[in-house]
């Protein structure tokens, strides 16, 4: 009996040891998650204790990754860095799960992720792409849709995640209705203008002196061009300074294919009406039938080439070389986003909101003593082309990706990372720091909108109804990889007079056609690929109704403004 007893208390000690460890390990999740929540997510739309019992699942849900190290990458912005530098070291410690998050330039996000889709090796265990790709993920059957993860591991999901809840998700999921990605940040592109100089009553006075109406937020392109003309020919100096009334970049670049491709043609009105990207025809010129693109040249259907998109560049050309500072034709993106924050210029048509956080700062001549800006965001400009019910710009939407090369348990430990990246307990003080909204709750929270007079109109525009005609590249480009490469090297010769708009956007359409008609031939779509149409006579298709567009008799229309205060209310 004693040799019985002996042998049973001995077997208990190894169980009670297991039990004593476990507790351990429960403390050190539970002293790091508030830890974190003392520390960092200070400000949340949860709770502290609704925060806790968030964070509380993460670390239950990790068990079986505990000890993992896992690899993701993402682009290199103030959103990203905060993910890299802050909650990857957070998700650590409250999950026991190593991140390795790889901050690259976004062509290089690209290039790993086509690598990957390639050839199959397991690169990255997840990766921040635009959604920019979703065309590309629903065709190729690469990517593993979010929504078949959730279905396959249910107990992988938070229970907090609450999809409902985020802004983006119309433009992560493919025709056949499932998710493809998980925005983690989403910015918009859109008309930046010096409120002050607006304000100014002598500048006023001249401005309807000489155009008949009142200078403030151009309703058309018409407007954006009187008002670039006057500030950089009628006015020239303000405060001893010499002014410029635009900002472009004009460098033979990657970036300058970006600078069409982001909605340029649709917000001249080039495209078809359709949110969140036009049907057929979408802001790239490429028309589909069904969902097969069957071409982007006007012959076929297309309008890259149409006399909207002639347009459009034209006047891309015309005011970069007329009203931007000179060194701004020899810009890439990066170097001109600086630009507007040295305070000569009056309004530039493509801005990106994620240059409000550098546009911001304490002493800079364009923000107040008392740190409010001397600047405005409002909605942008359209061009004459454009019509009710279409989009008017684009929005860049960074969402989390997973391919289905990457092996399962890594992918799955990803997955739980990149819902902690958007998690209610982090999202609102991460969208304070990089500006990049993803959630309504977020946006419509009480520190938003004491944030709001700092940031310029970013917290009306994404609480207004104007944000539904913002969106990104669609699913009618079915490579965009492939296609997007074409852009810069045609856009160039038109920025540099080595061809006229037509004569480059009869190459690129033509280049487009020449990679759908490959895609075709090389069937490498799992559905829903590339067939081409024949070639027409061009007038067949311009005079159907929608894109491609005839060419208007008047392109200079009346320019027409509404004040920037009187806009704001509008939308209360």
């Amino acid at each position: 009996m004693y040799n019985n007893k002996k042998k049973l208390v001995l077997a208990a000690i190894p169980f009670a040891v297991a039990l004593n460890s476990a507790s351990l390990w429960a403390d050190q999740y539970s002293d790091a998650a508030q830890k974190w929540v003392d520390n960092e997510f200070t400000v949340s739309t949860l709770s502290e204790a609704e925060q806790l019992k968030e964070l509380a699942w993460f670390t239950k849900a990790a068990e079986r990754f505990r000890g993992m190290e896992i690899n993701v990458a993402s682009e290199t912005l103030t959103t990203h860095k905060y993910e890299s530098q802050v909650l990857a070291k957070a998700f650590e410690e409250i999950t026991g799960i190593k991140v390795n998050h790889d901050l690259i330039q976004e062509g290089d996000v690209v290039e790993k992720l086509q690598t990957q889709m390639q050839s199959g090796r397991n690169i990255y265990d997840a990766y921040v792409n635009d959604s920019d790709l979703i065309g590309t993920h629903f065709r190729y059957g690469k990517v593993v849709p979010i929504t078949d993860m959730m279905e396959e591991e249910p107990s992988l999901k938070s229970p907090t995640l609450d999809l409902a809840d985020f802004i983006g998700l119309n433009f992560t999921s493919g025709p056949d209705g499932k998710l493809y990605q998980l925005p983690t940040q989403q910015f918009a592109n859109l008309y930046w203008f010096r409120y002050d100089w607006y304000q100014r009553p002598e500048l006023k006075k001249q401005f309807k002196e000489i155009y008949g109406y009142e200078l403030g937020v151009p309703v058309n392109w018409s407007a954006y061009e009187d008002i670039a003309e006057f500030f950089t020919v009628h006015v020239g100096e303000i405060d001893g300074e010499k002014v410029y009334g635009h900002m472009d970049y004009g460098k033979k670049d990657p970036s300058l294919g970006w600078r069409f491709t982001d909605a340029w043609f649709s917000m001249a009105g080039a495209g078809d009406k359709g949110l969140p990207n036009g049907l057929p025809v979408d802001e790239w010129g490429i028309r589909v039938e069904g969902c097969n693109p069957v071409g982007s040249s006007v012959s076929r259907g297309g309008a890259t080439n149409g006399p909207a998109a002639v347009y459009a560049t034209t006047k891309y050309v015309d005011w970069l070389r007329q009203y931007a500072p000179p060194e701004a034709q020899g810009m890439t993106f990066s170097e001109a986003g600086p630009v507007p924050a040295q305070g000569n210029v009056a309004q530039q048509i493509f801005w990106y909101t994620a240059f409000t956080a550098d546009m911001t700062q304490k002493g800079l001549p364009v923000v107040n003593e008392d740190g409010t800006p001397k600047w405005r965001m409002a909605p942008s400009p359209r061009g004459p082309y454009w019509e009710e019910g279409m989009k008017l710009g684009y929005q860049d939407v960074g969402a989390w990706t997973f391919m289905n090369s990457t092996p399962d348990d890594r992918r799955n430990a990803a997955w739980l990372y990149a819902q902690f990246t958007t998690a209610k307990t982090v999202s609102l003080k991460k969208t304070l720091v990089g500006l990049t909204p993803i959630r309504e709750s977020d946006i419509n929270s009480p520190e938003m909108q004491e944030a709001a007079p700092y940031l310029g109109g970013l917290v009306e525009f994404y609480k207004g109804p104007a944000r539904e005609q913002w969106s990104p590249t669609g699913i009618n480009v079915p490579d965009y990889p492939k296609l997007a490469q074409l852009w810069w090297q045609y856009i160039s010769q038109a920025a540099s007079g080595e061809a006229s708009p037509q004569e480059a956007l009869d190459g690129l359409a033509a280049a487009q056609d020449k990679v759908l008609n490959r895609l075709e031939r090389a069937n490498v779509h799992e559905n829903c690929g590339p067939k081409l149409n024949e070639p027409k006579d061009p007038s067949y298709w311009l005079n159907q109704p929608g894109a491609p567009k005839a060419k208007l008799a008047n392109e200079k229309v009346q320019g027409k403004t509404v004040d920037y205060d009187a806009l704001l209310r509008s939308w209360e």
